[in-house]
């Protein structure tokens, strides 16, 4: 009987095997290019550093994305979420060990065995031991699924990371943009009063009709509707980046950014398409997720397959404030289900059209992707249209004022002419800066499509917090 158990046993062993698929990451996308026309003044299969907001080389947006990771809640709840699947992972590795409880137990109990039945109490204390020898590997397919997810978790993280930072960039350019927009209307407002006091004071001389006065009053009060607008801009910028760096508005303000502290990156490092699954950490986690659901197969098939543990214990057993008497006893059991209604079948077909479903999430993230930096791309071309074709108009604007003031020395103009060709020119300036501000902003937009490299940043940098470096 000794050597059958042990037989049984040894071929339990030999037979072991994982159930379920073998995950198999999905081919990288065949495109070859995002949009062919907009691709033409760019050189693919450029590489984007992790600090990519350096390309902007401004020292008050270098330190104002310091304190922002430094202070940002999104990242503080997606490092504990990294660290509770990290514990996940190590809760689900167990399962491949022995385990070891304690048990006890007192009562009383009656025999009736003899001619004179009695009764006595009786106790029992000591470990037990059990051991699932998991020969489908429904445990290591639990491991691998609960590793799966932690890493869709860790590339959760990247994602935070790569949405504070493009966060934290484009608010401090609207903030530097609501500014010089503000400086330049307030320029506009200056020339719209000197305009009216000179046909006011024509007016009173017989030189100029009153409807001209009214049409310059009115001019005045639309002008001056441009402000508010633009401070409410500014203002919210600035309380955007101090809620980005976990702070109240009133607990910290950010620096005043200026148009001037940036410089538009002069080249664009665009990676290939075949690469853009590989950098953007939304594709790596819906990839994490596609692995999580292979797994979950193989929990699901692991399930139908019967189990064979090994126990074991050690009890000391006897009468209360008596010594005892030490038994010990080891046993392996066979169990497998036979009749379960369809349960297992169904969670089986369950767990395979969940991969599917996971299969497209993930093609529609990496499709969705494609799209998302094909669009940018095009933005920036047009925006690079759009800016030439503002540098011509302030070009014509600025020569226009020179010949009105030149005139106007002369006599050959008057001042009213001179005005109005200084009100174009700020007219100009404010298209100027609107065009500039979109030429940047499309830029950040790009970094963060091209996944900001997130691959050499996210919770690898993330080094203040005590829980990511243990990681």
């Amino acid at each position: 009987m000794n050597r059958k158990f042990v037989a049984v046993l040894a071929s339990a062993f030999l037979s072991a095997c994982t159930v379920g698929p073998d995950y198999a990451p999905p081919a990288a996308p065949v495109s070859q290019h995002y949009d062919r026309q907009a691709e033409d003044r760019l050189s693919l299969n450029g590489k984007i550093d992790a600090d990519w907001w350096s390309a902007f080389h401004s020292p008050k947006l270098d330190q104002t994305m310091q304190k922002a990771i430094d202070g940002s809640f999104d990242l503080a709840i997606a490092d504990a979420r990294l660290a509770q699947a990290s514990e996940g992972v190590r809760a689900a590795a167990g399962g491949l060990y022995p385990q070891v409880d304690f048990g006890d137990q007192i009562g009383r109990a009656r025999t009736d065995t003899s001619p004179a039945p009695s009764t006595s109490s009786f106790y029992a204390v000591g470990p037990v031991v059990s051991f699932d020898l998991d020969i489908f590997g429904g445990t290591k397919r639990q491991i691998e699924q609960q590793e799966a997810a932690a890493e869709a978790e860790r590339h959760r993280f990247d994602a935070a990371w790569l949405t504070l930072t493009g966060d934290v960039a484009s608010q401090a350019i609207l903030f530097a943009s609501a500014q010089a927009q503000i400086d330049a209307v307030q320029v506009l407002l200056a020339d719209d009063r000197k305009n009216l006091d000179l046909l006011r004071t024509a007016h009173l001389h017989g030189g100029v009709a009153l409807p001209d006065v009214a049409l310059a009053e009115t001019q005045l009060a639309q002008d001056e509707t441009l402000l508010p607008p633009l401070a409410q801009q500014r203002d919210a910028a600035r309380h955007a980046l101090s809620v980005l760096a976990g702070q109240g508005p009133a607990d910290w303000i950010a620096p005043d950014f200026a148009l001037t502290d940036f410089e538009l990156p002069s080249d664009l490092p665009v990676s290939l398409p075949s690469e853009l699954a590989h950098d953007r950490p939304d594709i790596l986690e819906a990839e994490s997720k596609l692995h999580a659901s292979s797994a979950a197969i193989g929990v699901a098939t692991a399930d139908m397959y019967p189990h064979l543990t090994l126990s074991g214990s050690v009890t000391q057993a006897g009468v209360p404030f008596q010594a005892g008497t030490a038994l010990w006893s080891t046993a392996a059991g066979l169990a497998g289900p036979i009749f379960h209604g369809g349960t297992l079948e169904a969670n089986r077909q369950g767990a395979v059209d969940g991969y599917q479903a996971s299969l497209a999430a993930y093609r529609r993230t990496v499709v969705r992707s494609l799209g998302q930096v094909a669009d940018v791309l095009q933005a920036l071309n047009h925006d690079s249209e759009e800016y030439w074709a503002q540098e011509r108009s302030l070009g014509s604007a600025g020569t226009s004022l020179r010949l009105s003031r030149d005139g106007y020395r002369v006599g050959e103009t008057g001042a009213l002419q001179v005005l109005e060709s200084e009100r174009a020119y700020q007219r100009a300036v404010l298209g100027e800066i609107r065009v500039k501000t979109a030429r940047y902003l499309d830029s950040v937009q790009l970094f963060v499509a091209l996944g900001g490299n997130s691959k050499t940043g996210g919770y690898k940098s993330y080094s203040h917090s005590p829980s990511a470096a243990n990681q």
